[in-house]
């Protein structure tokens, strides 16, 4: 559906991440978790296209659909709430404008007419009929009342405005769904809501959210971003806290052997040196750098932190 090719972003010295590639897939909800500053939100507006990597590409597969939570709440004041909601689908509210000019044009002529038969059978298979009450549904569920669907969006405060971005992200059944912070502002039931809709949704998601049973609830993969490094890993935040336990604890084992292994070789070329110097004994001192050479080939393993058991999130 979506995907990455060794995605690289860099400020400066400092390298945010380095050749993420992930393929995002249809039927998957991914929470994208990370410490503060990991790049997450940053990630996603590449995902978006908002953001050029310096190096690599995404790919979105032809003829989809993708759809971002607008964090800009200032962007739709003019607009009413309900158009707002409906400019979510990009091409149904084109439709919707190129209708409404046409059937207005004192001078309609044929041309005209047959422009909107083409426009009219695209709007019908779109279910553009039923787009307002879709709409009107949607804010409903997420507690933006009937009252307030004719008003425009700068009549509404910011909390109201938040829930309007997030009923025009979901609107239209997109096929790629980015949200960041998707939670923020709702009430048990809004939240309930949300996530029946996206545990229904059949597309694919890509979430950040510092809430953490959220996630467990709506997500079956995580993507750590970590030290400019990405993890996949297949379940909840739940599942990924207690894989990356695991995954820490065989780390350190392989760090611990390893570290027995150098000392050993570390030891028998001393003994054989030692041995060398009593005897004037050549083939000690063969032995010996053949052990260093041995020595000089392993790839050392960098030592883990324990500490980072805790997934680095900050709720």
């Amino acid at each position: 559906m979506i995907s990455t090719q060794n995605v690289s972003l860099q400020y400066g010295d400092r390298a945010l991440f380095e050749n993420v590639s992930v393929k995002f897939t249809d039927g998957n909800c991914y929470g994208i978790i990370g410490a503060n500053g990991a790049g997450k939100s940053t990630f996603l507006k590449i995902l978006a296209g908002e953001i050029e990597p310096n190096k690599g590409e995404v790919i979105l597969e032809p003829h989809k659909r993708l759809s971002v939570l607008k964090q800009d709440h200032f962007a739709y004041d003019e607009n009413g709430v309900v158009e707002t909601v409906i400019m979510g689908n990009k091409r149904l509210y084109e439709i919707m404008q190129e209708k409404e000019v046409l059937y207005s044009k004192p001078d309609f002529n044929d041309e005209d007419g047959i422009k909107l038969a083409e426009l009219e059978g695209e709007f019908a298979e779109m279910d553009g009929w039923n787009a307002e009450v879709d709409a009107e549904i949607m804010l409903n569920g997420l507690g933006i009342g009937e009252e307030l669907h004719n008003l425009k969006m700068k009549e509404l405060d910011g909390n109201q405005k938040v829930k309007v971005l997030l009923a025009q992200a979901l609107f239209g059944n997109p096929d790629v769904l980015l949200l960041d912070e998707p939670t923020n502002h709702l009430d048990i039931t809004m939240l309930e809501w949300l996530e029946n809709y996206l545990n229904k949704y059949r597309g694919t998601i890509v979430i950040i959210s510092h809430d953490r049973y959220f996630l467990d609830r709506v997500t079956n993969k995580t993507i750590l971003l970590d030290n400019s490094e990405n993890r996949l890993f297949h379940g909840n935040y739940s599942y990924t806290l207690k894989e990356q336990e695991r995954l820490l604890l065989q780390e350190f084992e392989q760090y611990k052997t390893q570290q027995k292994k150098i000392e050993a070789i570390k030891a028998s070329i001393k003994r054989y040196r030692d041995w060398g110097n009593q005897g004037d004994n050549e083939k000690f001192f063969k032995k010996a750098k053949e052990l260093e050479k041995r020595l000089e080939k392993i790839e050392i393993l960098d030592k883990p932190q324990l500490e980072k058991k805790k997934l680095p999130l900050n709720f």
